[in-house]
């Protein structure tokens, strides 16, 4: 009997001993990457490092360029949000990564997409009010709108920032062709979002945008309003702004897993959405991808079928 109270008395050290484990284990997991500057296997990369900006706080911008690219080649150009995360996974906070030049240097080289440049833009600490879709606000019910801090939603001053003085600059710098077929955007998540919000709001701009796992249940975003309010907002601002049928190429994908899970039901009310303005197959593509989750290790793995849509030759 004395044997089995100490047996008994150890397992509360032994549970909390696993718990320190635990706790250590994703502190080191969770720490801040020893190196911050992204290096890439395939093609190159240039830093541009708090490029500054008349609307939003500076942020990094990297641009990758494809094996033997020289300047002004003939290329198209990819607005990717979420920049830090999509070339180098010792330097993101989750050792995962895009893998964007892998991926996109094969499909070039195979000559399965059009030669192309990646401007990837920095997420800062505002990364959820300038993803989020402003323009959203016009179709909640006023009597919800009033609790909602809408005042900081910077959606529309953060695409200013790309369209009146990234472009511009990658533009000159870069020399690649300028013209709205060659100019593209693509993001997963908040990123999904502002994607296709920045196709509504400057069709002239982008020929098409690549939605991965966009955050449609709109949970938690912002504060005072519930998500299916702003989820059925978005979807009657897709429905009023949405470009002419087929004049621009829009992919949409989600997983099952994760936060995955809960996009299912929201992403089919927007397929209708826009299907019914008469978009077909060859300019409106949507998947679901069984088992994958929402992150940058599932996005990598399909990454090939939105380039293919946008880019394909």
């Amino acid at each position: 009997m004395d044997e089995i109270k100490k047996k008994r008395k150890k397992w509360p050290l032994i549970v909390l001993s696993a718990l320190v484990l635990m706790v250590a284990a994703a502190a080191w997991f969770m720490r801040p990457p020893a190196n911050t500057i992204p290096t890439v296997s395939h093609g190159s990369l240039d830093r541009f490092p708090l490029f500054n900006s008349h609307y939003v706080i500076p942020r990094d911008v990297v641009v990758w360029l494809p094996s033997g690219y020289q300047q002004g080649d003939s290329c198209d150009v990819l607005y990717m949000h979420d920049g830090n995360m999509l070339f180098d996974a010792t330097t993101t906070w989750n050792r995962q990564e895009w893998r964007v030049d892998e991926v996109m240097d094969s499909l070039i080289a195979a000559e399965k997409i059009r030669p192309c440049i990646v401007v990837g833009i920095y997420n800062t600490d505002d990364r959820l009010t300038e993803y989020f879709p402003s323009k959203s606000q016009q179709f909640v019910p006023e009597d919800q709108r009033r609790d909602a801090k809408l005042e900081q939603l910077t959606a529309d001053d953060y695409l200013r920032f790309i369209v009146e003085e990234l472009k511009p600059f990658i533009d000159q710098r870069y020399k690649p062709l300028t013209t709205r077929e060659h100019t593209f955007m693509m993001g997963s998540s908040m990123g999904g979002l502002i994607s296709l919000y920045a196709q509504c709001e400057y069709p002239q701009v982008f020929g098409g945008v690549a939605c991965l796992s966009s955050h449609l249940s709109m949970d938690h975003l912002p504060d005072g309003v519930g998500g299916d309010v702003w989820a059925t907002a978005f979807r009657d601002y897709v429905d009023a702004k949405l470009p002419e049928a087929n004049s621009c190429l829009i992919y949409m994908d989600h997983g099952t897993e994760d936060f995955d899970a809960d996009y299912g039901e929201y992403q089919q009310l927007l397929d209708g959405v826009i299907t019914g303005h008469g978009f077909d197959s060859t300019h409106f593509m949507t998947c679901v991808y069984q088992g994958h989750r929402h992150r940058e290790t599932s996005w990598a793995e399909r990454l090939d079928q939105p380039l293919l849509f946008l880019l394909g030759k």
